[in-house]
């Protein structure tokens, strides 16, 4: 049964709070009480479930549902815009209360958000935007922010001559916002001079890919900036003994693996998100809004540089 909804007019900032790690995949789940007497069902539709970052915003979600009772449908969109317009048409089918989308590509989720308002029912955009969309609520990091601070922290560390920016998936509203503010840290830092920008769409394998046929060109860099830490993680198996020596990678997410590389001093540092709280934020705005409660148009969940210096912080 759907439930009137009402939207505020202000942003709440949520501080960090800290991290979880989880594992696993599936196409389709359920995170509530799976026994069919939930008030109210919510579809999620995951950008993909392979990438600890998204398979912990999966996470929070599901522990969110099964603390309120709340039924939830988990749907991996495995980084194919047709394949989530086609969940979130199933949703719609099912006649769930509520739609969470993290897009896979912000443009392309264009069709998805207005195929659900044309059912009434109600859009959450979870950690990208959804391009001329009328959502609910978006909640998101501040990733213009996280890029400046990915900047500041490279120089901070060192770097002082050419990087290189591997780029996550092309049209996400992630990658621009984090291109955005890096590009912000390189204009006020002239210590900073980007010579190569190239997509890795978020994927390890893709970013030693893209680092190995960049350093063809340029190999002699003093940095990277990667988008994500999974595409980090495969800059630095393409660097080799460079990488933590002569050349310093900085990447985005806070994953455990990039925690770890972190602290076994590869890598450099990288922007800590919470996604499991972003995923349980999600869950817990969406029964608010259903049970004719107001919520805020936007939550900005606030990240951080994580740097040798204080990484102990967030691995104890």
């Amino acid at each position: 049964m759907r439930g009137v909804y009402r939207t505020g007019t202000t942003v709440l900032a949520v501080a960090a709070l800290g991290f979880a790690a989880g594992c696993g995949s599936a196409d389709e789940t359920n995170g509530g009480g799976g026994n069919g007497d939930a008030e109210f069902t919510i579809g999620l539709s995951v950008s993909t479930l392979n990438n600890p970052f998204f398979v912990d915003i999966q996470d929070g979600a599901q522990e969110a549902a099964a603390e309120l009772g709340v039924d939830l449908i988990v749907q991996d969109a495995q980084n194919d815009p047709a394949t989530q317009i086609n969940h979130v048409d199933t949703f719609v089918t099912q006649g769930v209360d509520l739609i969470i989308i993290n897009a896979v590509d912000s443009d392309q989720a264009t069709p998805a958000a207005a195929a659900a308002a044309n059912a009434n029912i109600p859009v959450i955009a979870l950690d990208r935007s959804i391009t001329d969309a009328e959502v609910a609520q978006e909640i998101v990091s501040d990733n213009v922010q996280g890029g400046e601070l990915a900047a500041d922290a490279l120089v901070e560390a060192g770097v002082d001559g050419d990087v290189v920016v591997i780029q996550g998936i092309p049209g996400s509203s992630a990658s621009r916002d984090r291109g955005e503010g890096f590009g912000n840290g390189v204009e006020a830092n002239s210590a900073l001079n980007v010579v190569a920008e190239q997509p890795a769409n978020f994927d390890r394998t893709e970013g030693m890919d893209v680092m190995e046929n960049i350093l063809q060109s340029n190999g002699d860099i003093a940095g990277v900036f990667a988008e994500n830490d999974e595409m980090a993680l495969g800059a630095i198996r393409a660097l080799g003994d460079r990488a933590g020596e002569d050349v310093l990678v900085f990447g985005f997410d806070g994953t455990p693996d990039g925690l770890d590389a972190i602290v076994s001093g590869t890598l450099a540092g990288t922007i800590a998100q919470q996604p499991e709280e972003m995923g349980r934020q999600a869950v817990e705005q969406a029964l608010e809004l259903l049970d004719g409660g107001e919520i805020e148009p936007v939550i900005q969940v606030e990240v951080q540089a994580v740097t040798p210096q204080n990484v102990e912080q967030y691995t104890s």
